[in-house]
């Protein structure tokens, strides 16, 4: 019987779990296949000697050995991760060979004849006859020498990043501390790692903690979430918290990664910036106040009708301010401004149904002025001019090429037949001039508007 390798050439090979070939398929048929692959692959028998091996094997190992020479899985020396040594004997490659059984995610680091040293993650694969009997084993070396030095720019990146980025295990506990978490906690990484991520919650907020593992555990990433966080001198801390879920090689969820940004001096500005403007808004409404006065001492002899429509402009002008001085000064929700608009008015006439929308500031006093025109207008003219009259203001949402905008609805109906005016004043001309797309109906029926507001 001819034997190739220590392998009687006629017995029937397989690869692990369950593909039929036979030995010669190997040095024939998959050998071009073999000698292809860009992936390190050889062939050992039994005993761990090298039957065959591909180029691709040859660029990793540095050097062409001879055939049926002892495995070492083709370097001249092999370590453990750690750069202790690695017998052959324990190797992954002997391990399945002793084993019977494929050997997956064991590292080493192989050593070349040059002296350099590589990373590896093998694949062993025993090898068996038809009747069962391993006869060898086929293996893939994958050269990590590129995740290897991925890993470590990753890790310079984190050493010095000016964010403390933290990592934990599904129980809380810190696994990993870099110099950005020392410096903004005050903590070393000795004094943290293996604790608990509690010791940075204050007391009022250890409800976070579940609720983020929770989420991390469901797959879930957090990202920009503002919170506080305890320094190690006692001192509480604004800070910005972006959590993602680590992995193990199987997909399984881990742990957690954190990365905390201190946010201190942003939140002192935007502080600062609140109480800044604040104080223009109050002084404002101080000065609106002034205008009101000295507008009621000048305008003595001026038709008190004529004095009373200005006043009223200056006071719906001033109930706009006060709404965006006690809310968001930047802002104001469509509803409040509605409201504000039409106080002066019996309010149990209107019918007023739309979304809850947020307007910038001058939309909103701009608006104010001009709802609060048109119900004085339907106060002297229209539906509020009798006692049965009523209006129905409705909005709703558009979504255009150019932003977001709110289409609003003025509908009188219960009132006198409506008539276009024969000139301009004031009210219309600031409808005009500060609301886009206004379309005017007049009819029998009363007096309707639509038009556009932006956001």
């Amino acid at each position: 019987m001819e034997v190739v390798g220590g392998v009687p050439k006629n017995d029937v090979l397989h690869l692990a779990p369950g593909t039929l070939v036979t030995e010669a398929d190997i040095h024939s048929r998959h050998r071009p296949i073999l000698d292809a692959l860009n992936a390190a692959i050889y062939i050992t028998d039994t005993s761990g000697r090298i039957t065959y091996f591909n180029e691709a094997a040859v660029q990793l190992w540095g050097h062409r050995p001879e055939h049926n020479t002892t495995g070492l899985d083709g370097f001249w020396q092999l370590f453990w991760p750690d750069g202790s040594p690695l017998p052959f004997v324990e190797s992954p490659m002997a391990l399945a060979l002793e084993q019977g059984q494929p050997v997956r995610g064991i590292e080493f680091i192989g050593e070349r004849p040059d002296g350099t040293r590589v990373p590896v993650l093998p694949f062993p694969t025993p090898l068996f006859s038809g009747e069962g009997t391993i006869v060898g084993a086929v293996n893939m070396l994958v050269d990590l020498s590129d995740r290897r030095q991925m890993e470590q720019r990753l890790i310079s990146i984190v050493e010095s990043s000016d964010d403390a980025i933290i990592s934990k295990d599904l129980d809380g506990i810190i696994r990993s501390w870099n110099k950005g978490a020392e410096r903004i906690f005050g903590y070393t990484s000795e004094e943290v790692i293996g604790k608990s991520i509690t010791i940075l919650i204050p007391e009022d907020r250890d409800n976070e903690e579940p609720e983020i593992i929770e989420r991390i555990k469901r797959g879930e990433r957090i990202d920009h979430y503002e919170t506080v966080r305890r320094r190690s001198d006692g001192s509480l801390l604004d800070i910005s918290l972006t959590i993602s879920p680590m992995t193990d090689v199987r997909g399984r969820i881990i742990g957690a990664s954190k990365i905390a940004r201190d946010i201190s001096d942003r939140k002192r500005a935007e502080e600062q910036q609140t109480l800044l403007l604040r104080e223009a808004m109050h002084r404002v409404k101080n000065t609106l106040a002034t205008v009101q006065a000295l507008a009621t001492q000048s305008l003595r002899n001026v038709p008190e009708k004529d004095r009373e429509v200005f006043l009223a402009r200056l006071q719906t002008l001033a109930a706009a301010h006060d709404l965006l001085n006690n809310g968001d000064w930047d802002r104001a929700p469509l509803h409040a401004v509605v409201d504000r608009a039409l106080s002066a008015f019996d309010t149990t006439r209107f019918r007023v149904s739309g979304p809850e929308v947020w307007l910038t500031a001058s939309n909103s006093l701009t608006l104010t002025l001009a709802l609060h025109e048109m119900a004085t207008n339907a106060a002297k003219y229209g539906a509020l001019s009798n006692g049965t009259g009523t209006i129905s203001l409705d909005w709703k949402m558009l979504e255009l090429d150019d932003g977001s905008r709110v289409n609003m609805f003025w509908c009188e109906t219960g009132g006198p037949p409506a008539s276009p005016p024969s000139s301009k004043g004031f009210g219309s001309r600031l409808i005009e001039y500060t609301l886009k797309e206004v379309e005017a109906e007049y009819g029998p029926e009363g007096f309707r508007c639509s038009w556009q507001t932006d956001l």
